[in-house]
């Protein structure tokens, strides 16, 4: 919780946190699909987009919940994820820590 919002803000956050937690979990765990296909050379057209709107939307969520870090992760996984298609698997041990990195940021927000 933020020191500084108001008791009323402080609420309202944790009350959509609460809300929208599920959610972003499940977008971490499309991540980590798609890092898994990545590595096995099996990641499709159709995971890779929606790993890329995943990690789209859980960059600009967890911004608005002030978890930069997770903002950060996110959009490294962005990034990677709105490449070429050929993309080298050994980049997928750096997108498994980066997921590792997000299941850590949402467990830290309590």
């Amino acid at each position: 919780m933020d020191p500084v919002a108001p008791p009323d803000l402080a609420a309202a956050l944790d009350s959509m946190w609460t809300k929208f937690l599920p959610e972003l979990r499940e977008r971490v765990a499309i991540l980590e699909e798609a890092n898994t296909a990545l590595a096995t050379g099996t990641l499709s057209v159709e995971l890779r987009a929606k790993a890329n709107a995943a990690a789209h939307k859980l960059a600009g969520v967890l911004g608005t919940f002030g978890l930069t870090r997770g903002t950060v992760l996110a959009r490294e996984a962005e990034i990677v994820y709105s490449g070429e298609p050929d993309t080298d698997p050994v980049e997928a041990a750096h997108l498994q820590e980066i997921a590792a990195g997000l299941q850590a940021v949402l467990a830290s927000r309590k």
